[in-house]
Order: structure tokens, then sequence, then C-alpha cells
């Protein structure tokens, strides 16, 4: 075995390494942060196989499956995102814009009146006082919690073990630094060290870890890709501020589904659980006006009632547009061909604006006919009723499809009181709403007429 020793350039704020220094980071553009290193490398020449010790090979039908108990948050819709709740010796990452509740959602949990999960919360952006007020405005129980203010990766991990917690949340993963890299915190090596801790930590002790990173201005996850993939869980929590609503997503889920949607209200005293959540993303108080038309998405497990809103008008000059807020604007262009092939409706002329009201973006294919029976409406000006629902996928050949989870769909429409469905030409057994099964959209369009 020969050994050479060499010096090397490492980037203090994003690890990277260069042969030679230079006064900025060719990697990630930052100035003055190229720091001198050396590096002992190693070549092994001669190694003898067969003194390796081979790894152990297990038979998995012979090892007995376990049950994870999974431990509440007290909060319902939390629990549900996270597929039941937290499993221990998972290590999730929670993530969102700066403001918009990461803190307060952790806090709840840590403090839940609900639970009697033992809680250390680490904090390295605020002082012992000031997440004390927090928790004290949050009305959280501070009988099982405690507070470590240290930034140090180590000492953390260090009191965790000593302690043993059911729950361990760092706010943030951005503010710690481990003492085993020599780098600022925040850096992309600093992240991945740490990462890397409260992983270990998670597993050898069965403590579930919540860590709290921030996103980047383009949407992203601040801090090294590979984050994400060391975590168990990845959940995004975003606003709907057209109603003062956040949604809380999903991302990855090694534990449950990644369709789940959970729905939570901002107030002065936290986060409030919806308790109609199918109803968030209708408007309230509004008449039957043209170009509006009701469908329903699925979002997990979970039905939502949609409003899809269209306008078409002549276009003035040019090529017709085609805008799309919250829907997809190639399923857009799509339906719009298939309505001017397929019907005596001539959209080569006309403008077609469409937006899903209240901000949700969508991508389920039985919005189609929702979404055709809006541009229906507009273009006739006539109007259909606030109590019915549209629901089917639109073929090529204007034929309608049928939709997933139908039967659940209209169940939602009966609870909120629908009294009417458009629905695809199959059979159901919903008997309180007044089923129209039609076949194709020339159908629909002789109901609008």
């Amino acid at each position: 075995m020969t050994s050479s020793v060499k010096t090397i350039y490492t980037c203090a704020k994003c690890g990277a390494q260069f042969p030679k220094w230079s006064g900025r980071c060719l990697e990630c553009s930052a100035w003055g942060t190229l720091g001198e290193e050396l590096s002992d490398s190693h070549q092994e020449k001669g190694v003898n196989l067969k003194k390796i010790k081979p790894a152990d090979v297990l038979d998995l039908k012979n090892i007995k499956s376990s049950s994870w108990h999974r431990l509440t948050t007290g909060l319902e819709e939390v629990d549900r995102v996270l597929g039941g709740g937290l499993v221990p010796g998972s290590l999730i990452l929670l993530s969102g814009e700066p403001g918009i509740g990461k803190s307060t959602l952790v806090a709840q949990i840590a403090g839940t009146k609900k639970s009697k999960l033992s809680v250390i919360y680490a904090s390295g952006e605020e002082s012992a006082a000031q997440v004390k007020n927090r928790f004290d405005r949050l009305g959280c129980n501070l009988d099982n919690l405690k507070f470590i203010s240290d930034n140090n990766v180590e000492k953390i991990v260090a009191a965790t073990k000593k302690n043993k917690p059911d729950l361990l949340i760092i706010d943030s993963i951005q503010t710690v630094y481990s003492s085993q890299v020599v780098s600022e915190s925040g850096g992309i090596s600093q992240i991945r060290a740490a990462a890397a801790q409260f992983l270990e930590l998670a597993k050898e002790n069965d403590i579930a870890v919540v860590l709290v990173g921030h996103i980047t201005k383009d949407g992203q996850v601040a801090g090294p890709k590979s984050l994400e993939h060391i975590v168990d869980t990845v959940l995004l929590l975003e606003s709907e501020s057209s109603h003062n609503y956040s949604l809380l997503r999903s991302t990855k889920n090694r534990f449950g589904s990644v369709n789940e949607l959970g729905v939570l209200e901002m107030t002065g005293a936290g986060f409030k659980e919806v308790k109609n959540p199918g109803a968030v993303f209708i408007l309230d108080n509004v008449g039957a006006i043209s170009g509006s038309v009701l469908g329903c998405v699925l979002e997990g497990t979970r039905p939502f009632m949609i409003d899809l809103q269209a306008l078409v008008s002549k276009t003035v000059f040019g090529y017709p547009q085609r805008k799309a807020s919250g829907f997809d604007l190639n399923r857009l262009q799509v339906l719009s061909a298939v309505i001017s092939k397929r019907t005596t409706v001539n959209l080569l002329n006309q403008d077609i604006v469409l937006n899903v009201a209240g901000g949700l973006k969508i991508s389920d294919p039985a919005l189609d006919m929702a979404a055709v029976g809006a541009i229906f409406s507009s273009y006739l000006n006539k109007a259909m009723a606030r109590d019915v629902v549209v629901l089917g996928e639109l073929g090529l050949g204007g034929e309608i499809r049928n939709v997933f989870r139908l039967e659940e769909r209209l169940k939602e429409a009966v609870r909120l009181g629908f009294k009417e469905a458009f629905i695809p030409d199959v059979e159901v057994k919903n008997k309180e709403l007044k089923i129209h099964r039609i076949k194709n959209i020339n159908e629909l369009l002789n109901f609008l007429k």
C-alpha cells in the first residue's frame, strides 16, 4: 500500500474541490471561499480478496414482520399526509417558503394536548424566551417538551440519546453545523453531514426526527438534492392565499401514500383543521353564471369539489389564444381541438381562458367534461345550475370515458347537497342524485342548448 499527500482547495460553501486555488469557486460562483487542505490518498495493491469477510445474507421469509406503532401528532390532517402518524425511527423533512408557518406547525405538533409524545425541540434560530412565547401563544402543552438552544449537531445528538424522547424537531437544518466538517452553517457539505447524523440517530434509537428546511426562489429545498434522498418523508407546506388556507403535501413517503393532501387554516392561535375540506375550493355565495361548472378531483383518498370557470370570446386579432390558470394548458389545447372537430361549436376564432377557482393546481382527467361544459356554457352564454356536478374524461373521438373511483366522487357530491350529476355511460349505485349518462360531448352540448 502506497500513500501520497497532496494539497487540494475546497470550497467552504458548496464543498467542491479543485487542484489549484482561485478567487472564485467554479461550481457555486462564491468569492473567497476556497481553503487549502491536505489530501491523503491511499492506493492499495495486491489486496487478498479471500481475507475479506463476506456480508451476511438473510432469508427474508425467515424474518418476522413487525408492524409500526405510529405516533399521533394531534393534527388529523398531518397524520393523514404522513400515512397515519409518525413512524418511530423515521426522518422527516418539512419544507416551505419563509413565513409559511413551518415553525408554527412543528410547535403545535410538539406541544399538542391530544397526544403524550415526549419531544425535544432544538432551535438555532430563536432563543428559549422567544420559543416559549410562541408556545404560550399557541396554547401548547409544555409538560413533555424540552428545548435545546444549540447549533452543534454532535451536542444535540448526545442530548437526545441521553433523554430518549419520542420526537426530535430541528428548526432548522440550515442553521445547525457539524464539528466534523470545516465550513459554514447552511453549506451543502454541512447539511449533508448533519442529515446523515440525524438519520443514524433515528434508525439506531427509534426516534422520529423532523427537520425543518427552507426552499429557494425556484421552489427547491435549500441544500443538496441528496438530502431528499436521505430522508424517509418529504412534506411541503404551501399557501393558498385567496382563502387563507395552507396545503400540506407529501412528495415522498416510504411509509404511506404520496397523494394525500392536508388542508389547514391559519388563525391567530396557529393552524386549525378544516372541517369540510371537500367544499374549500367552491366559491361561496355565487349564483349560476355562464361559464362556471362544478367538477370533482381526488387528492389521495379525499375528493374535492372544484369550480371551473371558462371565458370564451371572439378573437380580435391573429391566432386564437388559449390561457389556463390551475389547469394543464396542453390539455386545454386538446379539449378545444376535439370540440371544434366533433361538435358544431367552432372555437377556431375564439379565445379561451380557463381558471380553477381557489388557486388549486390540478391534473385529474376526470375534470375534462367539467372544462368542456364550462366552455360550452360560456360560448352559448347559458348558465349551469350550482347543484350539478360534471364528471368524465374526454377521448379524441369525442367519447366520454369512465373515471377513477366515480362512486366516491358522487358520494361527496351527495354529502355537499348536489342534486344532479353528468357522468359517463356506466352503472353506479348512487340513488340520491339525478344521474344523466352521456356517451359523447354532443349529448352534453344538447343539455345546455
